[in-house]
């Protein structure tokens, strides 16, 4: 059985419920959903959805790095939206953070997010792969 090690940064934000930021088996890594929260301060980014968006892939930059890898690791991105007239915006913000061959993706509407954020994304990563 594969050793379990949480993987913690203070570049992204830190839990806001019962969970780690992510947690590597063997040379998987599971990152949480990450929103548009600001890691110095705790509180939402308020200057519009690109701005969410990019703060989204920061924190998921960050907690990948924390683990060892960077987002090019991703193999699987789960993006939650709760307007998916935004799918286009994070397409585009999404071709500043990854290159081909890109991860496996999900993008879903849902009707709402933790503190009233309309973007969060989660993510599998492969390490050594």
């Amino acid at each position: 059985m594969s050793k379990r090690e949480i993987i913690s940064t203070d570049k992204a934000p830190k839990a806001i419920g019962t969970y780690s930021q992510a947690v590597k088996v063997g040379s998987t890594v599971y990152l949480s959903g990450q929103i548009p929260l600001d890691p110095a301060t705790m509180t939402m980014v308020d200057s519009g959805m690109e701005a969410s968006i990019v703060r989204v892939f920061e924190n998921l930059k960050a907690v990948a790095e924390a683990a060892g890898g960077s987002l090019q690791d991703v193999a699987k991105l789960n993006i939650f939206l709760t307007d998916l007239s935004h799918f286009a915006l994070v397409n585009e913000v999404m071709a500043r953070y990854f290159q081909q061959p890109y991860p496996a993706r999900a993008a879903i509407g849902v009707a709402s997010l933790p503190k009233g954020a309309q973007v969060e994304m989660d993510a599998v990563l492969e390490l050594g792969a």
